[in-house]
C-alpha cells in the first residue's frame, strides 16, 4: 500500500468537492471515498487501487431508509447492508433485496458494507487483483486480458467483449436491477438521477470504465419504486460453498400473476454477467404466459441465448438456466 492522505467530509457537498480534484472516478482515480472499506482497502493493500487521497464519508447523514408519500423507498448510500437486509420495509415489500443482502459475505462484513459501496464493488477476477499478471485491460487499458485463455471458471458469459470477461460480484445490485432502482448522484450543487439499468457500462473497448460516474460524483441514495401490488419476489444464489462465496449464478425475480398467468415479470441474473444482468428477453418470454415449467424453460433459454462461454465456464449456461427456473418455480408456487 502506498502512502495516502486521509481527510473527512462533513457534508455531501464537501465530499464531492474533494473528489472533484481527481482526474477520474474510474480505475486509477487519485481520490477515493471510503465508507465501510470492504472493497477499497483490500484493493489498496494489493496496490490495485493507489489513490493519493482517501475521503472518509462516514460522518455524512446518509444512513436512513425513508418511505416516501408516493410509496417508494429512499435508501441512503451509507445504510449498512445488515441494517438494510433487516429493515421492516425491505423485508415486507422487497424480500428479494433482503434475501440478496443476506446471501452475501459474512455478518461482520454486512455490518460494515454500505449501499453505495456495494453498488460500486469491483470484480473478483484474480487477474485484476494480482499485479503479477500484467495483462488486465480493466486495470491497465490496452494490456490485454489474461482471463481469456487463462483460468476463467468464475468469469462472465453475458456482456463480455474481446477485451474483458470479468464478472460483476454484487448480490445486492442484482436484486436492485430486478426492482428497477434509481440511483441519485450529487456533484457539487447539482444532482441527477440514473436508472440502475443505465448506471453500469459494458466493458466493450474500455473495461476500465465501469459506470457513468464522473469526478466529484457521490451516490447519495437509491430509490426503490413502490412495490407492485400482489407481486412476489425471490433471490436464489448458487455457489461453490454455502457461505462467504460469490455467485456462480444467481437470479432475482419479481413476478405478478393473475389467474395462473404471469402479468408482469422482472428478471435479473448475477454471477454470469459483466454487470448485474437484466434480461428483457426472459421477461418477454414470461409475460402473458402460463406460470408453468414450459414457460419457465422458455424464459431461461431466452435469457442465455446470447451467452458466450469460455473454456472453463461453459457449465454456467445450464447452471444459470436451472437457477432461473428454480427461482421462478419458488416464487409462483
Amino acid at each position: 500500500m502506498i502512502d495516502f492522505a486521509l481527510s473527512r467530509a462533513s457534508s455531501p457537498a464537501e465530499a464531492s468537492e474533494q473528489a472533484a480534484k481527481s482526474k477520474t472516478v474510474q480505475q486509477g482515480a487519485q481520490v477515493r471515498y471510503v465508507a465501510g472499506g470492504t472493497t477499497l482497502i483490500d484493493l489498496m493493500k494489493l496496490d490495485v487501487e493507489t489513490p493519493v487521497r482517501v475521503v472518509d464519508i462516514n460522518r455524512l447523514e446518509l444512513a436512513r431508509t425513508e418511505r416516501q408519500p408516493d410509496g417508494s423507498l429512499h435508501i441512503g448510500a451509507m445504510v449498512r447492508n445488515a441494517d438494510l437486509a433487516h429493515d421492516p420495509n425491505v423485508v415486507r415489500d422487497y424480500p428479494v433485496l433482503s434475501q440478496a443482502l443476506l446471501s452475501g459475505a459474512t455478518g461482520q462484513l454486512r455490518n460494515m458494507a454500505t449501499t453505495g459501496g456495494n453498488l460500486l464493488q469491483r470484480t473478483r477476477c484474480s487477474y485484476f487483483r494480482d499485479l503479477a499478471y500484467a495483462e488486465c485491460n480493466k486495470r491497465t487499458p490496452g494490456s490485454g486480458c489474461a482471463a481469456i485463455g487463462g483460468h476463467n471458471r468464475t468469469h462472465a458469459i453475458l456482456g463480455t467483449s474481446e477485451h474483458c470477461i470479468a464478472t460483476h460480484p454484487s448480490d445486492m445490485a442484482v436484486a436492485m436491477m430486478a426492482l428497477e432502482a434509481r440511483i441519485h448522484i450529487l456533484n457539487g450543487q447539482s444532482e441527477r438521477e440514473v436508472p440502475i439499468g443505465e448506471f453500469y457500462l459494458l466493458p466493450g473497448n474500455t473495461p476500465n470504465l465501469e459506470n457513468v460516474l464522473k469526478p466529484g460524483d457521490l451516490i447519495t441514495y437509491v430509490t426503490l419504486p413502490p412495490p407492485v401490488a400482489g407481486a412476489r419476489s425471490h433471490y436464489l444464489k448458487l455457489r461453490d460453498r454455502a457461505s462467504y462465496e460469490f455467485a456462480l449464478s444467481s437470479a432475482a425475480v419479481v413476478i405478478q400473476t393473475e389467474g395462473g398467468r404471469i402479468r408482469k415479470a422482472r428478471i435479473a441474473l448475477g454471477g454470469v454477467g459483466t454487470r448485474p444482468w437484466r434480461s428483457p428477453e426472459a421477461e418477454h418470454a414470461l409475460e402473458g404466459k402460463a406460470a408453468d415449467e414450459t414457460t419457465f424453460r422458455a424464459a431461461a433459454d431466452a435469457a442465455l441465448r446470447n451467452a458466450k462461454p469460455q473454456r472453463d465456464n461453459a457449465f454456467k449456461v445450464e447452471l444459470a438456466k436451472r437457477c432461473l427456473i428454480r427461482a421462478l418455480t419458488t416464487v409462483t408456487t
